[in-house]
């Protein structure tokens, strides 16, 4: 079946301009809408010879997607110069020659090849899945580790300067509705409890025991590209690639593949820590960053656990106090719960830090 008149493509909420510009669409046997993603709507388009994704980006969580095409363009110059045979999964250009395509009114797209047999995870099942994740996001942030930090921009301004969000949280928490703040109460004073962590990234930041690198900043599994054997291909979702710290990305690693339960769970008693992931996540993480990351930075490990952890629960919490501007809600206690869920992960990870930073010796 060919899928080319525009009626067609409206109803899949592709706008005629964005198949004029891209002649893979009208090639098109089939499209199909994938999944349920908050941030970007995303369809693969089934062709005779290949597939592809085609995605429409969020400008209202990217503000400046063209920040995000000069990011690749740095990127894929980087990685053909010194790693040419690594697998980067980079956007086609369309007929203008742009990989992110804009007019008023349909908003922003770009399409990618479709990598035929690769499998997507949304849940780490096991440990060898969690192993090759973080073996792929450290190394790819390993190849980028010459590419100099300036050449790259924020398509997220201060995605995870921990600070910022520290004192955002503090700034609209007197302004918070007060049936909110009364039932925030013990989270509120939880994480004021705990600004130590916040102290303590803002002390790594300017002593320089931290260095600025390129890297991925959302290393959730299912940007992990793996073969029909749970081996990791690659990684994907480059739109937050920007300058960092090594403990944005391990930490959120340890944040969602360790944890027994998501952070939907209301039941907090099943929040717990599985010392064998993170285990796993250590040693394909040192894999490929053992020689880059400095003495200092090796002993932040179960930190950036904490890092991540604490600045999630922050920003449910705060998204609470505001009446759930940015993550929305499905019930009216739904940022809460999702903030208390984060906070129980917290006490967990640091009620068993002596066996993580034992963990993190014995793999050293």
């Amino acid at each position: 079946m060919s899928i080319k008149q525009p009626d067609m493509f409206l109803q899949q909420s592709i706008p005629p301009a964005v198949v004029d510009s891209l002649e893979q669409i009208q090639t098109a046997i089939q499209i199909e809408k994938l999944g349920n993603g908050l941030i970007n709507s995303t369809w693969k388009i089934i062709c005779t010879d290949r597939s592809y994704i085609l995605q429409k980006i969020n400008d209202q969580v990217f503000r400046d997607p063209f920040i995000i095409e000069h990011n690749l363009e740095k990127v894929a110059e980087h990685i053909a110069s010194y790693y040419s045979d690594y697998l980067l999964p980079l956007p086609v250009k369309n007929r203008q020659g742009k990989t992110v395509f804009y007019e008023a009114g349909t908003g922003y797209f770009r399409m990618f090849v479709f990598l035929e047999g690769s499998v997507c995870h949304t849940v780490v099942s096991n440990t060898k899945q969690a192993f090759e994740a973080a073996r792929q996001f450290a190394g790819f942030a390993r190849r980028l580790n010459g590419l100099a930090t300036e050449e790259l921009g924020h398509p997220i301004p201060d995605f995870h300067q921990l600070a910022v969000r520290y004192h955002h949280f503090e700034t609209i928490l007197p302004a918070a509705p007060s049936a909110r703040r009364m039932a925030a109460a013990e989270l509120i004073s939880f994480l004021q409890d705990h600004s130590f962590i916040v102290t303590k990234y803002q002390s790594l930041v300017k002593s320089g025991d931290m260095h600025l690198r390129i890297m991925h900043h959302d290393t959730k599994i299912s940007n992990v590209l793996f073969d029909q054997q749970d081996h990791g291909l690659t990684v994907i979702d480059l739109d937050t690639v920007m300058p960092g710290y090594f403990i944005s990305d391990l930490g959120d690693m340890i944040r969602t593949y360790t944890c027994t339960a998501n952070e939907e769970e209301t039941d907090f008693d099943k929040v717990t820590i599985r010392k064998d992931f993170f285990e796993a996540i250590i040693n394909g993480y040192l894999l490929e960053m053992k020689t880059v990351l400095t003495a200092s930075e090796k002993k932040l490990f179960v930190y950036a656990g904490e890092f991540m952890i604490y600045m999630q629960c922050l920003r449910f919490a705060t998204d609470y106090l505001e009446s759930d501007r940015y993550y929305g809600a499905k019930y009216a206690e739904h940022n809460l719960n999702r903030a208390l869920n984060q906070m129980k992960l917290l006490q967990e990870l640091i009620k068993m830090k002596p066996v993580l930073d034992k963990i993190v010796a014995d793999a050293l």
